[in-house]
């Protein structure tokens, strides 16, 4: 964590900045695992500085990647106002341009500046929701839990 913390200071963020190339192309990796039905399951971490330049398309591709087996966990770095990040987060919901409701709760937004110096709180943070977020997918596809399956380790 000392050497993420050190770029992060010694690292300057500039813009524009856009979410969609990036949701998209790990959209297609995500539905090349769904469609291969393998049980892998993406976890997308996005660091940024707050400005968003294409809001209204990665707000499409949130709520259309909202079937894949996927999570975005994005930290905002810096004093930014990060009002669109709490928006992506979609707590209460995420709907894109044409009115429809993301499937299931994909995105994590959590404030770097809330934890610094505090790095296994900021990890329990960040990854907070993807546990239920694993969980709704799978209830989502249908698939069950396997049986669980004894490992010797002597």
């Amino acid at each position: 964590m000392n050497i993420y913390e050190y770029a992060l200071n010694n690292v300057e963020l500039s813009g524009p900045t856009f979410f969609a190339p990036l949701i998209a192309e790990t959209m297609k990796m995500c539905e090349y695992h769904k469609n291969s039905e393998s049980d892998v399951y993406t976890i997308l971490l996005i660091l940024t500085d707050g400005e968003i330049h294409d809001m209204d398309k990665t707000i499409d591709l949130i709520v259309k990647s909202s079937h894949l087996p996927l999570s975005i966990i994005i930290v905002g770095i810096g004093n930014a106002d990060f009002g669109k990040m709490d928006t992506l987060d979609g707590d209460n919901g995420l709907f894109n341009s044409a009115g429809q409701k993301a499937m299931r709760d994909l995105v994590q937004f959590v404030p770097y500046r809330n934890f610094k110096g505090d790095m296994s709180r900021l990890a329990k943070e960040v990854l907070a929701e993807v546990p239920d977020q694993l969980c709704e997918y799978m209830r989502l596809v249908g698939k069950k839990p396997r049986p669980a399956t004894d490992i010797n380790i002597a």
